[in-house]
């Protein structure tokens, strides 16, 4: 089975890839959370070193201001879209910041060209704090699956998902399908969030993470068949332990908000994830900078995808509070971008 150079990309949370072509593009949470950037390359292990270009900027005020999270690159019809989250204040200005997603669209054939418009905000019934969009088309019907609060709930998030009448405009009220209930999920923050959409065999899943950002970090699952009403929350089961959680063993703490790809040969499921490889975190996790993307084969089984646990890291990596530059530095091989190695 194959195995990566983990992390393949530094100091990018949130990791989407997506393959198209011959190769693959990426898109991930910069630390700085002021923008959004593309990068692309023939084989994931090739991400790390290549160009990255900044497609979007945060606005100087507004809504689409302020921590720019989670950019996920979708190819829909002829044409790209890229969804995220963004703010308008700041975390200290309110108990949640002010979170809303929005829709980007590129009809060129290369998304990282500079042609990207945009499309406005997806609007919900309820005016809260949402994030994590992800889309997927199912038998002729595109679906928005995201995270969001409902002040009738208590916690930061729970998972909805609602058809499309395009894809900036929601086409039918949302569902919830999953909210924080188990104690795995309900450490330090009540979250669900980060959805990511994997077909196989008959089944659809919807994996997601819980609780807060630190080691408490994990992954749970929604499955449904493909054959049934994907809007009816009865149609869904959930996991009741995480699927993909910390392993101290192989030193990777708090995985998850993952996305799913493909090998070259579109023969296997890849899963795409970020952890860290420490735990000693100064103030909020969110603003260390070292959550890394890593990717590792989804193996199947007759009870669906088993994901093992975090593999080890292969390469050296930095644990610093300081952002690298947008290639990251050197990697094992040449040379080391820290003079430390983590375990």
């Amino acid at each position: 089975m194959r195995t990566y150079l983990n992390p393949i990309v530094l100091q990018r949370a949130d990791p989407w890839v997506i393959k198209h072509g011959d190769g693959y593009y990426f898109a991930g949470s910069d630390p700085r959370y002021d923008g959004i950037a593309l990068r692309y390359a023939a084989d994931l292990d090739g991400l790390q070193s290549a160009p990255e270009k900044t497609v979007w900027r945060r606005h100087e005020s507004g809504p689409a201001s302020k921590y720019i999270w989670a950019p996920e690159l979708h190819r829909i019809g002829n044409a790209w879209y890229i969804y995220f989250a963004a703010a308008e204040t700041d975390f200290e200005d309110s108990g949640l910041p002010t979170h809303r997603m929005f829709v980007l669209e590129n009809i060129d054939e290369d998304p990282m060209s500079d042609h990207w418009v945009e499309k406005g905000q997806i609007v919900t019934p309820i005016d809260s704090f949402a994030l994590d969009a992800t889309t997927f088309v199912h038998r002729g019907t595109q679906y928005l699956v995201w995270a969001q609060k409902d002040p009738a709930i208590e916690g930061n998030s729970n998972l909805y998902i609602a058809p499309m009448s395009d894809p900036w405009t929601l086409g039918g009220e949302p569902v919830m399908l999953s909210k924080p209930e188990y104690d795995w999920e309900c450490i330090d923050f009540l979250v669900n969030e980060g959805p990511a959409v994997l077909e196989h065999d008959g089944r659809i899943y919807i994996t997601y993470s819980a609780s807060g950002t630190g080691p408490a970090y994990a992954m749970g699952m929604l499955a449904a068949d493909t054959d049934a009403d994907l809007l009816d929350p009865a149609s869904w089961t959930k996991s009741a332990q995480p699927v993909f959680r910390t392993c101290e063993a192989n030193g990777q703490y708090g995985p998850g908000h993952n996305s799913f790809t493909k090998t070259k040969d579109g023969a296997q499921d890849i899963m795409v994830y970020h952890a860290r490889n420490y735990t000693d975190i100064d103030g909020d996790p969110l603003f260390d900078p070292n959550r890394h993307a890593r990717a590792q084969i989804v193996r199947w089984t007759a009870d669906g995808p088993d994901f093992g646990v975090p593999e080890p890291d292969a390469l050296w990596t930095p644990k610093s509070v300081d952002v690298l530059p947008s290639d990251g530095g050197a990697l094992a091989g040449t040379a080391p971008v820290s003079s430390r190695k983590m375990a």
